[in-house]
């Protein structure tokens, strides 16, 4: 269950709904996320193209994810668009939802543990985080490698202790993914043997490393870690001992590297 906010979204957010009516020219959906908030459906906003039935593409009770077209909070009407989010779009929103509904279970098993009030657990923690994270999962993420994320909130000692412990537990550390271009030639005769053997001693220096042919004498290298210092000490280490080899094979060497963040597995 995902905890209901009492206020309206902001247009252009995406929603998970729920349908609850279907007319001939239009469907009603619930806001999951949202206390009493509906929301409708044109069908014109169900797929693109000519729709011959309304009923092929929603049923009541199916869950949708939509993009919030309009709001008039005087009349309390909200204009949903199903058809205006792609693919990638409701596998992000499915996947936030998830790691919503996860950090609220964290909250609701502490609060079973210490015999207390989920809601008034919750409040209070998310008061105390203020506007610094997202959302609970995010500052549960970033416990893991940051302990005074919660620490120095002054939560009780009980809970304190009961949620550092459940988090730990249930929620993996966040992922640092440094990606990079390296470019690697000999004009040796037995030059793709010299570059193979470089490659491969790079690539054996560490598990969370690997180093993956693109074609044209260009090599892609990838560091998945827990922490950006380590992954990038990682990093340095082979293309330090790539260069070096490959100036005393007197081959010809370039590296660029591309840093990204990867979101924690739910």
């Amino acid at each position: 269950m995902v905890e209901k906010k009492k206020d309206f979204p902001e247009e252009s957010d995406l929603v998970l709904c729920t349908v609850t009516k279907i007319y001939p020219h239009c469907v009603f959906a619930n806001l999951d996320e949202f206390d009493r908030k509906q929301g409708m459906i044109h069908i014109s906003e169900i797929s693109p193209g000519r729709i011959r039935n309304i009923h092929d593409y929603v049923k009541i009770g199916k869950k949708i994810i939509c993009k919030v077209l309009s709001i008039n909070m005087e009349k309390g009407h909200i204009d949903l668009s199903l058809r205006r989010v792609s693919e990638g779009q409701k596998r992000e929103k499915a996947e936030l939802i998830k790691r919503q509904q996860k950090a609220e279970k964290i909250i609701e098993f502490v609060a079973g543990k210490l015999k207390t009030d989920k809601q008034k657990l919750q409040d209070d923690l998310v008061s105390k985080l203020g506007d610094e994270y997202p959302s609970l999962h995010d500052a549960f993420e970033e416990f893991i490698v940051d302990e005074s994320v919660l620490s120095k909130l002054g939560l009780p000692k009980a809970f304190y202790d009961n949620l550092a412990e459940v988090i730990r537990q249930r929620i993996k550390p966040p992922e640092v993914e440094i990606d990079g271009e390296i470019k690697l030639k000999s004009n040796a005769p037995a030059g793709v043997n010299v570059v193979k053997k470089i490659l491969c001693d790079a690539e054996k220096l560490d598990e969370s490393l690997t180093i993956r042919y693109n074609g044209g004498g260009s090599y892609s290298i990838n560091v998945v870690y827990d922490n950006y210092k380590d992954a990038e000490k990682i990093l340095k280490k082979a293309t330090d001992l790539m260069e070096g080899e490959a100036k005393k094979n007197e081959c010809d060497y370039s590296f660029r590297r591309i840093e990204k963040k990867k979101k924690a597995a739910a």
